[in-house]
């Protein structure tokens, strides 16, 4: 059962989010029947979306997430209620293109990185906010860790990972955002940026059999043995799932192209609060 998990440091100065999304990512391949490079974004974005829809604090607020980077994959967009349950689309699900070393799926060539990452948070207010960002590689993980720093002055690290078996099916998917609160020093910094790397690869852990909980303990006895920053933290633990309207898949994706159209409609009043850089 795909789940996500959040945690917080006892001194306060650290916050993390944590999904699995296998099962969510598996459900949007057979949908949109994509192949792996697509799956690949498709469910990096799904699980940005969810991750980001469960930090919000409005009952009924969404996130929508839509990337446009001149790839072959076209535009992708995704959208999460603030309970980490996702839906997305993309243009071009049955695009494949030549792997990269040791047979790694190619996400930032297929994405491309020559467009932007926008992001539209509706909050129960009179207008959406809207944040919208040049794209760093449209590997999806750093575009998202891009958005937080430059679009809301937030230090973030984040992770996304989906794994394709040999037959297509997704054999793992998951993430973690870990971000720094005000008053973190440099030496949090450090100690974070090692056990972030110490624990490699998101796809490696689940497919080790890690969840979503031992994705952020792992970083957590690492960082306690050298400092003690995650000692004490509180966590709330969610099951989530890919949200589909309806089970036709023409329905499911007039759906997003409908949230798209009303997404282009906002972008262009002028009066939204938004930030471009």
């Amino acid at each position: 059962m795909d789940e996500i998990i959040r945690m917080m440091t006892g001194d306060g100065m650290v916050k993390a989010v944590a999904v699995t999304g296998k099962d969510m990512v598996e459900r949007a391949r057979q949908i949109h029947k994509t192949l792996p490079v697509a799956t690949a974004a498709l469910g990096r974005t799904l699980m940005a979306a969810s991750m980001m829809g469960d930090m919000l604090k409005e009952k009924d607020g969404s996130v929508t997430l839509q990337i446009k980077g001149g790839g072959p994959l076209g535009a992708i967009t995704a959208v999460s209620d603030s309970r980490g349950n996702p839906r997305g689309y993309l243009q071009n699900g049955q695009v494949d293109i030549p792997r990269k070393y040791q047979g790694k799926l190619d996400v930032g060539t297929a994405v491309g990185s020559s467009g932007s990452l926008t992001v539209m948070k509706d909050m129960g207010l009179k207008e959406p906010y809207i944040g919208s960002v040049q794209l760093v590689s449209g590997e999806i993980a750093e575009d998202i860790t891009a958005y937080f720093v430059e679009s809301e002055q937030v230090p973030t690290a984040c992770a996304l990972g989906v794994l394709v078996d040999k037959d297509q099916s997704v054999a793992a998917a998951g993430g973690y955002l870990v971000q720094l609160l005000p008053g973190a020093d440099e030496s949090v910094i450090q100690r974070l940026e090692e056990s972030i790397a110490r624990l490699g690869p998101v796809t490696d852990a689940l497919h080790g059999g890690a969840d979503a909980v031992q994705l952020l303990e792992r970083q957590a006895s690492w960082t306690c043995r050298r400092s003690g920053l995650f000692q004490s933290f509180c966590a709330a633990r969610l099951p989530i799932r890919f949200w589909t309207a309806t089970r036709s898949f023409s329905s499911c994706a007039a759906i997003i192209r409908f949230a798209c159209t009303t997404f282009r409609r906002w972008a262009s009043t002028s009066t939204l609060r938004r930030k471009r850089f």
